[in-house]
């Protein structure tokens, strides 16, 4: 069933109990719950799941930009979404990766995207965001204003949320701390602080997605009384069926515990990705990657034994990207199944806090 609201077309879920926020009116959907726009395999089938169960999705164009444009156009068959509306969910671009190329090309497929016209367009870890937000800009002053795209950037310090929001002009950011799996900022605040931090630096400011750590329905609930007008979840949807990963990786994910995880550049070593800005790292299960490290081999040695461990199949060196609340998961499941579990502890969890105030 499908609703049409200011203009966009979205699914709609009457016996489900909406949690209102400025980003649920907005978007006209009923959870503040986002998958994070991850490079992995099945990314799309992840935001499809999402958004069709009441939060939204995103997909990603970041390192194979024209599969993100098909991931669009599939997600608009899927949905059954007008050509000439906007669709129900977003795309997200790394900065470093599209300036890996000729400015032209670059932009061309920003534009791209925005031809297929996403509800939301999300840029994280660049040099110079700013010349791609320039184009969204544009862009959106040559369309109706039901067909105009929203910019969102991953911020991970309140300089950044005060440059994204007065500089650039965006429409959301998405405060990203230190717990986040992934790439995000090395020195980074922890969530608990920095949200309340952008908050407080931006009053009345742009929409406010709280991302890093966050697994359970309890912690977006908190999140939401702290302020946050949705809340990114990335670790938690690799432990799902849509999830393309392989099942050595799901094994390990399963495994993890508290404490699993380790922030820095050894993984992007073995992955031969070193063009992150500067101060970006990525966090991922700590293994053998990280004890060669430790041991203080060099590079070489190093990745000839990440090398031999793939080889082998070997469980030991395989990077995994996870985030600090890895341990909180313990089972695979559908994306649906996930985003009901999260909507009912949510409700459970703000229903309890009526409990703490006195008649």
């Amino acid at each position: 069933m499908q609703s049409e609201v200011n203009g966009r077309v979205c699914p709609r879920f009457p016996s489900m109990q909406s949690i209102r926020t400025r980003f649920t009116e907005q978007f006209n959907v009923k959870l503040p719950i986002l998958n994070a726009p991850m490079a992995i395999p099945g990314v799309a089938h992840i935001a499809s799941a999402v958004t069709s169960n009441g939060g939204f999705g995103l997909v990603s164009a970041a390192f194979d930009g024209p599969e993100g444009i098909h991931a669009l156009r599939n997600l608009r068959r899927e949905l059954a979404i007008p050509s000439d509306s906007t669709i129900p969910v977003g795309v997200g671009f790394i900065g470093w990766f599209l300036d890996s190329f000729p400015s032209e090309e670059s932009s061309a497929r920003v534009k791209a995207a925005l031809d297929e016209h996403p509800a939301i367009v999300w840029f994280a870890f660049g040099n110079d965001l700013g010349k791609y937000i320039s184009l969204v800009h544009e862009h959106n002053a040559k369309q109706k204003q039901e067909l105009k795209t929203l910019i969102f950037v991953n911020v991970n310090s309140v300089p950044e949320a005060l440059q994204a929001t007065k500089e650039w002009k965006v429409d959301g950011l998405a405060v990203q701390g230190i717990e986040a799996g992934g790439h995000g900022g090395a020195n980074a605040p922890p969530l608990l602080d920095l949200l309340p931090a952008v908050i407080s630096a931006l009053p009345n400011g742009p929409f406010i997605l709280a991302a890093g750590g966050i697994a359970t329905g309890k912690q977006i609930a908190a999140m939401l009384v702290l302020g946050a007008d949705a809340v990114v979840l990335g670790t938690r949807f690799l432990f799902t069926n849509e999830c393309g990963w392989s099942d050595q990786k799901k094994e390990i994910l399963v495994e993890a515990e508290f404490g699993s995880t380790k922030r820095g550049m050894m993984f992007d070593d073995m992955l031969k990705l070193h063009d992150w800005p500067e101060a970006i790292n990525g966090r991922a299960i700590s293994n053998g990657i990280v004890r060669d490290v430790e041991e203080g081999l060099d590079l070489e040695t190093r990745l000839a034994r990440y090398e031999e461990g793939g080889k082998k199949g070997e469980k030991d060196r395989v990077v995994v990207w996870a985030g600090v609340g890895v341990g909180l998961t313990k089972e695979i499941k559908s994306t649906a199944a996930v985003v009901h579990e999260l909507h009912e502890d949510i409700l459970n969890a703000l229903r309890a806090t009526n409990q703490l105030l006195s008649a």
